[in-house]
């Protein structure tokens, strides 16, 4: 089953000591490019997310947004440095001191608890290694939701291109049964105009005409333009009945890319309005496959 490249998941991991949230966004984009949007603090983690993501993703730009609530315990630690109260103690007494301060200007805890640095929040030491196995688990079910949607919106787009393959196989049909009439349309044209030229006074041999018709016939023959039209038709309907697995955009896009180059030399060899007519319904119609298959994945 082909796949979106656009898509929305969100995943959700709880236990006893916090909630993790792990929500993912893809647009289109000509290769996989994924960016992270994470507390700092859990930046060791990056890596893994994003080599979990490149497993299951080949094309896209990829947004990840993490959020950590912590509900088992705090994030953060009280921490107090005796040794740099004391410090401020000793300094704050000998001012005091110095200046022959009363007994109420001596050295207050209130003082001291709030010179820089004497207390001050840190964060909570974590084990990095539960921390990536949280943020891993609510990645994974953020990628199976975003998955799900990529495939539906795929299962659309496969419908779409297989009913616009199914049109471009119709017309190849309607330029191939075309095509010898254009042989003896030439012949008779060729006739008539050296007859209006010569005006009776000499007779064109039949074989000559033949000749000629058989000339410009072999110059407008193209056989090997429709079956290699259709050949790349029957390559298109078997990438869209494929698992997708590999990603098949790109080679989509190449295929694509060949039936237009087809559908001109058709265009160019034919020398013919219903043909040319044909051949310009044709490229609109590859035209319409191109611009979907930007967003296959």
């Amino acid at each position: 089953m082909i796949k979106s490249m656009t898509g929305f998941g969100r995943g959700e991991f709880t236990d006893e000591v916090s909630k993790v949230t792990i929500e993912i966004r893809a647009v289109n984009h000509r290769y996989l490019d994924i960016f992270v949007k994470m507390p700092r603090k859990y930046a060791f983690a990056e890596e893994q997310i994003k080599a979990l993501i490149k497993s299951k993703l080949h094309r896209g730009k990829v947004e990840v947004n993490v959020s950590v609530d912590n509900i088992g315990q705090s994030d953060s630690d009280i921490r107090l440095d005796k040794e740099l109260a004391a410090k401020y103690y000793g300094v704050l007494s000998e001012l005091a001191d110095s200046f022959e301060f009363g007994e109420e200007s001596r050295v207050s805890l209130n003082l001291l608890s709030r010179m820089p640095d004497v207390i001050k929040a840190t964060a909570a030491d974590e084990d990095e290694e539960a921390v990536i196995k949280r943020l891993l688990a609510a990645t994974e079910k953020a990628l199976e939701d975003f998955c799900k949607m990529r495939e539906t919106e795929g299962a659309k787009l496969a419908a779409d291109l297989s009913g616009r393959a199914d049109t471009v196989a119709d017309l190849r049909s309607k330029i191939e049964k075309r095509a010898p009439e254009i042989e003896k349309e030439y012949a008779d044209k060729f006739r008539a105009r050296v007859n209006e030229i010569l005006d009776g006074v000499y007779e064109v041999p039949e074989e000559r005409i033949a000749l000629e018709a058989a000339i410009f016939a072999d110059k407008a023959n193209i056989t090997e333009e429709l079956v290699r039209l259709d050949s790349h038709v029957a390559q298109l309907r078997s990438f869209l009945k494929s698992d997708g697995s590999e990603g098949i955009g790109k080679k989509i896009d190449f295929l694509i890319q060949e039936m237009n180059r087809e559908a001109n030399t058709i265009g160019s060899k034919s020398n013919d309005k219903e043909i040319t007519a044909m051949m310009l319904e044709l490229k609109s119609e590859i035209e319409k496959i191109r611009e979907q298959v930007q967003n296959i994945e």
